[in-house]
């Protein structure tokens, strides 16, 4: 593969390539200052929707190329709108994150507790897979089960802590961390591992609390919204990207509130940002009705700039704003 030979080029010279490509910028000292608060390489992430493309002919297949210049009419303005769109987008997304992390972290807590301190040690917690050892196919030698590695991994956490309960255990019992005081410093991701371990009974009983249906649908929530969380705390264009991993989306039968997120179909309708923020609406609801996360949220996407993306981008459906996931409260 070839190396990387492209120059570095002063903030002139960045403004130079723009303008050489397409892009209006109207103040050239605006432009420069856009530049030194974010960089170029940020900048062209939100300008990427305005790159021009062309079709060609690949081994018999049509394919999509995309082109370094923009489409007429793109504009450093509008770029920095949709920047500063995002930016108060994740603002949100973070404090959500954080209403239904604690939540979980109880909710786990609780249920789990109820059956001992040291639930999350006991095998008889999980499924059959997940404590199971497996065949490496490449070594051919046992490998630890899912279990083991998530013990061992929250162990590495636990010994990495500074909080001053976990000294406590550790200066004046065997060092264990109950159940309870676990989960404080377990990180979102290690949390929704630990679920998606656990036996169907005790999930289920965890998701009925969200009135959620199935412990495969709330784990795959739970998935999603540590992504997003992830997207967002690493200040990573977050607006129009398409999930990686996405939310499953419930029946309205299922979940009446969420029931709109089926009636449209489509990669955006699919994998866009807004059914994220849908559940993570419907899930602070439950937890706290009097929150107005919702309604927050709702008007951020009421500010949107008018330009040439639009909510859709995001893919949120027509007459979401009717919708009553949005209006209660």
């Amino acid at each position: 593969m070839p190396e990387y030979s492209k120059p570095w080029l002063t903030l002139d010279e960045q403004v130079d390539k723009l303008e050489s490509r397409g892009v209006t910028v109207v103040s050239r000292a605006e432009g420069r200052d856009l530049l030194a608060k974010i960089g170029y390489y940020r900048l062209s992430g939100y300008l990427y929707p305005f790159r021009l493309s062309e079709t060609y002919i690949d081994d018999g297949r049509q394919k999509v190329r995309v082109l370094a210049d923009y489409r007429a009419g793109t504009t450093v303005a509008y770029a920095a709108e949709l920047i500063d769109f995002d930016r108060r987008l994740r603002v949100l997304v973070l404090e959500g994150v954080e209403r239904i992390e604690v939540s979980l972290r109880m909710q786990v807590a609780y249920t789990l507790g109820e059956r001992s301190a040291f639930a999350h040690q006991d095998p008889k917690s999980y499924t059959s897979s997940f404590t199971a050892e497996h065949l490496d196919e490449e070594t051919g030698e046992q490998r630890p089960s899912k279990l083991s590695r998530m013990l061992a991994r929250i162990q590495d956490r636990q010994n990495g802590s500074d909080e001053a309960f976990v000294a406590h255990f550790r200066d004046r019992y065997d060092g264990r961390l109950p159940i309870w005081a676990l989960t404080e410093i377990l990180e979102f991701g290690q949390l929704g591992q630990l679920f998606g371990g656990l036996q169907n009974d005790l999930a289920s009983r965890i998701a009925a609390t969200y009135a959620v249906p199935t412990k495969k649908m709330f784990g795959s929530w739970i998935s999603s919204l540590n992504y997003v969380r992830n997207v967002s705390a690493h200040h990573a264009r977050l607006f129009n990207r398409m999930l990686v991993i996405a939310p499953s989306r419930p029946t309205f039968e299922q979940v009446p509130l969420l029931g709109h997120l089926r009636t449209e179909d489509g990669s955006k309708a699919t994998f866009g940002t807004y059914n994220a923020l849908a559940i993570m609406a419907y899930l602070i609801s439950v937890i706290d009705p009097s929150c107005d996360w919702n309604r927050r949220l709702a008007a951020q996407l009421h500010d949107f700039p008018q330009g040439a993306l639009s909510l859709a981008d995001m893919g949120v459906p027509l007459g979401w704003e009717t919708q009553a996931l949005w209006t209660r409260g």
